[in-house]
């Protein structure tokens, strides 16, 4: 099948979207502009200088020179959040997400298209298979996913990189080759140079994907079986997580992702926590003790286990009416009440809040849950506690966009 058409089998549907295009200048992305245009796609693109080395700036202007050659509309973002702390990558991962999700919904794209090939998809397989991964880290990564905000695409995922580079010389097309590209520190540079004594062993790029992909349909069936028991014995009320004891006898495996769904959930998280920490969890349930984890508390009834935020988790966190509060609370009031909007703020209620609130007890919450809860301030003064009976016109809605798959899990 010709090159255009596999990367447009790899859009789908999606192909007649107004997409975004991550392009960093390197031949996979470039490619991925080239494929995208070729095909008479409507796309816009977008470069992330991370202002980590001093050609990045101009390599973002050689791909907006690009861009304008090719008729395409380009922007380029600019992260400047690097403190020297903390795993840069991982960083700069993040950090590029946040800015290009930002950038495609404010100029109303529907999608957003990633470079990524199947040699990622084997060199990831190796780079978790050293850590030790499960079925979920060692699957292929996801042709399609939904993350702050925007639905990011893969179509790229069983194109081998070097095709791709065969492709852009046809067109005459030079790339930009990061030189951390060639950087032994890195796990992935690494892991590179491994496969190649790996090909004489049966073990090159598409095989090793290919395993990956058989991974990947066993992570699928996994997730239905997790869909069917959510939608028997999952409910979420007003921001908790409520499932019934019986999830405590399901298989192991199934067990684990609903639990670690629910605290991923309720925590607001981009991951929930590993699999021997729930183990440890599920241990001490079944010791009738509570337990935290994640930020959240978990507390096993004779006939449900409730999994709520944890009040230590929020108590600092703050937020302006109209914001987002803890990664996924949103209140809303038809007006301030009197109050200046400027003077208010969303923090955890608290037990100080909660002693202000008379008829908490009424709305059926547990006092752990309403004092982790959203509650309006004016300083010391409690405006609106909406879900611990002292709503004062305020409405409370618990919605993580960034996790909110876990929601899509139920039927009710």
């Amino acid at each position: 099948m010709p090159l255009r058409e596999r990367f447009l089998k790899g859009l789908g549907p999606h192909a007649g979207r107004a997409l975004g295009l991550a392009v960093s200048g390197g031949g996979d992305s470039l490619a991925l502009l080239h494929l995208a245009v070729e095909a008479g796609l409507s796309v816009r693109a977008v470069t992330v200088d991370h202002g980590l080395r001093p050609e990045a700036a101009a390599e973002a202007e050689v791909v907006a020179r690009i861009c304008a050659g090719l008729g395409v509309p380009h922007d380029i973002l600019r992260w400047e959040g690097w403190d020297g702390c903390g795993n840069l990558q991982d960083q700069a991962r993040r950090a590029r997400l946040r800015l290009i999700g930002a950038w495609a919904r404010g100029a109303g794209l529907e999608a957003v298209a990633l470079g990524h090939t199947r040699d990622d998809v084997a060199e990831t397989f190796l780079m978790r298979l050293a850590r030790g991964a499960g079925v979920d880290g060692l699957a292929a990564m996801r042709a399609e996913r939904r993350t702050e905000g925007m639905l990011w695409l893969r179509p790229m995922l069983g194109i081998g990189r070097e095709e791709l580079r065969e492709d852009l010389r046809r067109r005459g097309v030079g790339w930009i080759e990061d030189p951390s590209n060639e950087n032994p520190a890195y796990d992935r540079v690494r892991v590179r140079q491994a496969m190649q004594g790996l090909e004489a062993l049966g073990l090159g790029t598409e095989r090793l994907a290919e395993v990956a992909g058989h991974l990947s349909e066993v992570r699928s069936a996994l997730e239905e079986q997790v869909r069917t028991a959510a939608r028997r014995l999952v409910t979420v009320d007003r921001g908790d997580v409520l499932m019934d004891r019986a999830v405590l006898d399901l298989p192991a495996e199934i067990q684990r992702r609903l639990l670690r769904s629910g605290l991923q959930w309720v925590a607001s998280a981009e991951y929930g926590p590993r699999g021997p920490a729930l183990t440890q969890v599920t241990q001490r349930l079944g010791e009738g003790k509570a337990v935290t984890l994640h930020g959240c508390r978990m507390v096993l009834r004779r006939d449900s286990l409730r999994i709520g935020r944890e009040w230590q988790a929020v108590r600092q966190l703050t937020a302006r009416p109209g914001c987002r509060w803890d990664g996924r609370w949103n209140l809303q009031a038809p007006d301030a009440g009197g109050f200046s909007v400027e003077a208010l703020e969303i923090r955890a209620l608290g037990a100080h809040g909660l002693s202000r609130c008379g008829n908490w007890r009424s709305e059926g919450l547990p006092r752990a849950s309403l004092i982790a809860s959203p509650a309006v301030w004016c300083g010391d003064a409690l405006v609106a506690a909406p879900l611990a009976g002292m709503a004062n016109g305020w409405l409370a809605a618990a919605d993580a966009p960034r996790n909110g798959e876990f929601l899509s899990l139920l039927s009710h």
